[in-house]
């Protein structure tokens, strides 16, 4: 199982967040956030939203670390990339 995390560079609510995300399924996604305990609610269509105080404990757990842009083309590569809107 790899995950994958971006920096804390996303701002939103008075912190800064990063996006975990799985090049292999949503179901492997949400197995590892409930591992951690991220709450499902933290899921946005096809991503969870990590705020910066949690990215170390995520990379301990596994994730691995990668740009913002490696995201994407991961998520599009896999066929999980759900865009905004759509």
């Amino acid at each position: 199982m790899t995950v994958y995390i971006d920096p804390p560079t996303w701002p939103g609510h008075g912190r800064m967040w990063s996006h975990l995300i799985s090049d292999a399924s949503f179901d492997e996604l949400h197995a590892f956030a409930d591992e951690l305990g991220v709450p499902r609610r933290a899921f946005e269509r096809d991503h969870y939203d990590i705020p910066s105080h949690r990215y170390a404990d995520v990379v301990a757990a596994g994730a691995v670390e990668v740009s913002s842009r490696e995201v994407v083309r991961l998520l599009t590569g896999a066929g999980l990339r759900r865009p905004k809107g759509r």
